[in-house]
């Protein structure tokens, strides 16, 4: 066996970017709406009649809930959690007795076999009692080794460890590094062959889950052998591996019950049945398990905006000031009018993406990508909202409320639980980049190799034949459509009219797709350097999205009667709140100050303003900026904490 590299992998950025296309899934094999919204194609018929689940699947889903209730108002204490920073054994004990670990796991397995609607309405629930619950029952199911097990394990692996993560074993999911962020091309962490064996050295950062876990999903870079590819590769290892050290359990702003650490491994022999698809594969099946993993994260925003109208509702109607409630002073209602438009639309987001998911007709990589995106930025704001209404009482922390005499409101503690989600599981910024590749990917596929400097003129002689052919057909249907017939979408109209806001949403698709063509036709290669303006192209798409789901989701509640006229309210309340920061994202497409900030950012790395830091103190402790993550045995005692 050779011995275990010290030396971090170097790599160009266009080497980064080769690693990370390489792991995209390549191919449209199913309709998407978003990817047609993207093309400025509203494929209204992709998500309208509101798909819905079948009726075995809710008696299951409702009556899992129904038990999940009780156990969170009974059983979860939320101010402890706080209090102590840790989830007690005894809720994580009853979580496993109550099924909770299984929810996505099949019926053979052990697992309650729940569809993707209801276990995301399941991790909503649990993530209002304590959002470190929901985060905790969510890295074990959406992104742990039930889910990459699910789509691309062995027969043998599912029967040697679902029926474990379904009942009683907690996993976790290890791919970032100290020094490895969203940039995976530099993974240190190795896995190497040793005959039947392989055997894994490297340091892992922040793991979710990890500090109490007993399955991981662990990613290493694989050597290239004779015997294999290599690559980066998936590996299920069991957390009491000797070599296996948690060397840290980590503390946060928000999300103080999350048992989040640093792992080591040294020496750590993991078998070659172990592994997670062919050597290589880890990339593809760490992306191919977020298309719906990500789901999860706007889910428990939805239950935090749902919180967060609650308690809007609640005080706004109590606190009087200047002889009437709050509420009916405009500077707040536009807040509470915001918040439950906006929770409105989340939830119609998060369960058509997750019906879609559960029909498997549509490709969905795009819209989860999106409910993620927007429900962490907007969960976010909602909870900020919620602190503002509150005045003092909403920077005031629950327990000194409590001790005081008021009801002990942890709006604080809400705002910085959700922090967070604008970087788990993809920064919002990444977000942009990933969702941008996935909007622009009928464009690479037939102009890529024009602006491909490494191609021949042979190439980009075809390629520029095959774009002719395609800007041929696809340009002249961006000039019109039905967005500007007055009668299109008629059959939104119910009193309140919601056919403008689907006409408007397919205009401005149609504007979206000709604006990205223009800039990819302006800066052609330097096109991946926009970040700016493929960040608004994304944000824009998110909203015409969310607008789209709104008013299905509006129609839905109407034909079954629930609530249709108040639904219909929310979701024209919801659009015109969105069609305003759609126009102002259009206008920030071209009016903005992107080439400026580039020169500012550039004398600040140059010193140039360093002037401007003078007349503080730095409060910082001393020690490197990222640590030493050299591959060795541990220098540190183990805080792993099993719960079995």
């Amino acid at each position: 066996m050779s011995a275990p590299t010290t030396k971090k992998p170097t790599v160009s950025e266009r080497e980064a970017r080769q690693v990370a296309e390489a792991a995209r899934e390549q191919h449209w094999r199913k309709p998407s709406f978003a990817k047609e919204l993207f093309l400025g194609r509203f494929r209204l018929d992709l998500i309208h009649p509101h798909p819905l689940p079948a009726d075995e699947d809710v008696r299951r889903g409702e009556e899992f809930l129904a038990r999940l209730r009780e156990f969170c108002e009974t059983k979860i204490d939320s101010a402890l959690i706080e209090r102590e920073a840790r989830i007690p054994d005894e809720v994580i004990a009853g979580l496993k007795e109550l099924g909770a670990l299984g929810m996505k796991i099949a019926p053979r397995y052990g697992g309650l076999g729940l569809t993707q609607v209801y276990y995301n309405r399941a991790l909503a629930l649990a993530g209002s009692a304590n959002p470190a619950v929901g985060a905790l029952l969510s890295a074990h199911q959406s992104i742990g080794v039930p889910q990459p097990l699910k789509i691309f394990g062995t027969q043998e692996q599912k029967d040697a460890f679902l029926p474990r993560c379904a009942r009683t074993d907690i996993s976790a999911f290890l791919l970032t590094e100290p020094d490895v962020g969203s940039d995976p091309a530099r993974l240190a962490t190795t896995a190497v062959r040793d005959g039947d064996d392989y055997v894994l050295d490297g340091v892992k950062l922040w793991t979710t889950n990890g500090v109490v876990a007993d399955l991981l999903v662990v990613m290493a870079r694989v050597p290239k052998s004779e015997a294999g590819k290599g690559g980066i590769t998936a590996f299920v290892v069991e957390a009491d591996s000797e070599g296996v050290t948690v060397e840290n359990r980590n503390a946060f702003m928000g999300l103080r019950g999350l048992e989040n650490g640093v792992t080591r491994f040294h020496q750590v022999r993991v078998p070659a049945a172990n592994r997670i698809g062919p050597e290589g594969a880890g990339l593809k099946i760490a992306l191919t398990t977020l298309n719906t993993g990500r789901l999860s994260l706007p889910a428990m925003c939805v239950g935090a905006g749902k919180w967060c109208l609650k308690i809007a509702r609640e005080w706004s109607g109590v606190r009087e000031q200047w002889g009437k409630p709050v509420a009916l002073h405009e500077a707040v209602g536009s807040k509470i009018s915001f918040i439950a438009a906006t929770t409105f639309a989340l939830e119609a987001v998060v369960d058509l993406s997750s019906q879609m998911a559960d029909e498997d007709r549509n490709d969905i990589r795009i819209e989860a990508a999106l409910a993620k995106l927007y429900g962490s930025e907007m969960g976010c704001l909602m909870a900020d909202e919620l602190v503002q209404i509150r005045g003092g009482r909403g920077f005031e922390t629950a327990e000194s409320l409590r001790a005081r005499g008021e009801r002990a409101v942890p709006a604080e503690q809400m705002l910085r639980d959700l922090r967070i989600n604008r970087i788990f599981e993809g920064s919002t910024e990444i977000m942009h980049l990933l969702i941008a590749r996935e909007a622009v990917d009928a464009h690479l596929s037939v102009a890529g190799d024009l602006i491909d400097p490494d191609k021949s003129l042979q190439d980009k002689a075809r390629a520029g034949a095959n774009a002719g052919v395609f800007y041929a057909r696809w340009l002249p249907k961006l000039v019109a459509g039905p967005g500007q017939l007055p009668t299109s979408y008629g059959d939104f109209k119910h009193g309140i009219d919601l056919s403008p806001h689907l006409r408007y949403v397919e205009r401005h698709a149609r504007k979206l797709a000709r604006s990205t063509f223009y800039a990819m036709s302006r800066w052609q290669g330097r096109m991946e350097t926009k970040q700016g303006f493929l960040g608004r192209i994304v944000d824009i798409g998110a909203e015409l999205f969310a607008m789209s789901a709104a008013c299905v989701r509006a129609e839905l509640l109407r034909r079954e009667g629930e609530h249709g006229r108040e639904a219909y309210q929310l979701a024209d309340a919801f659009c015109r709140q969105a069609r305003i920061r759609v126009d102002e994202l259009f206008t920030r497409l071209w009016s903005n100050t992107d080439d400026l900030d580039r020169k500012v950012v550039e004398g600040v790395l140059g010193g140039s303003y360093e002037w401007l830091e003078q007349g503080i103190v730095d409060p910082s402790g001393e020690g490197p900026w990222i640590a030493d993550a050299t591959p060795g045995p541990s220098r540190r005692d183990n805080v792993r904490r099993p719960l079995k």
